[in-house]
């Protein structure tokens, strides 16, 4: 598979690195025990990865039920569980940073890999949380590492009573949803009629967690 793509000038063209995490990190407190972790250009040297994971990762449409009609998912999916390998070095590389930075407060290693090709603005993700799974009742942490272009992920409380949190993530940016948030907020990839460019997001959870 091949995709148009317009690469970041500040890229390094000389590959995927990590960059630290640390101080680095910055954390926006939310309601009722949530939390939202950034930083920007964790992955140095993105644009390759993100070339490398379009061609090489098997992308695979899914269909599903919704208003008694079968309608196609809008993104390509791909999903590695406890155990599988990888399709690239340094997503394993990654992994074991976020667990290694998170473990005082997950208590647990991230272990299993969920991925998503948005081809363009008209791929998306509805609002939604992670609760599938012990998510549903504990707190946890997802960690979304963005490749590609940038495109917008929108956070709300459950519920309402709060305004939509916005955060443009790309180009190697690292998101990270904890405590209460899959429970007591939502969040989504809205489509956009603006030009944008295709985005994979990498999405690392503990077992049990979907």
């Amino acid at each position: 598979m091949s995709v148009a793509f317009q690469a970041s000038l500040l890229d390094d063209p000389g590959g995927a690195t990590l960059g630290p995490l640390g101080g680095l990190v910055e954390r926006t407190v939310l309601t009722q025990g949530a939390w939202v972790d950034v930083r920007r250009a964790w992955v140095g040297g993105s644009d390759q990865l993100f070339t490398g994971l379009v061609e090489s990762v098997p992308w695979r449409a899914e269909r599903r039920t919704m208003y008694e009609r079968v309608v196609d998912v809008p993104r390509l999916v791909r999903f590695y569980g406890d155990g599988e390998p990888l399709p690239d070095p340094l997503l394993t590389e990654a992994r074991t940073a976020l667990s290694r930075h998170y473990a005082a407060e997950l208590g647990e290693p991230f272990t299993t890999a969920g991925m998503c090709f948005y081809r363009d603005g008209r791929d998306s993700v509805a609002w939604h949380g992670d609760t599938i799974g012990r998510s549903r009742t504990e707190d946890t942490m997802v960690a979304i590492v963005s490749l590609g272009a940038p495109r917008a992920l929108l956070l709300r409380r459950r519920g309402g009573g709060s305004a939509t949190l916005r955060f443009a993530v790309g180009h190697g940016d690292l998101l990270v949803m904890g405590g209460s948030c899959q429970r007591t907020w939502e969040h989504a990839v809205p489509k956009t009629a603006k030009p944008v460019g295709p985005r994979i997001s990498v999405q690392f959870r503990p077992t049990g967690v979907r």
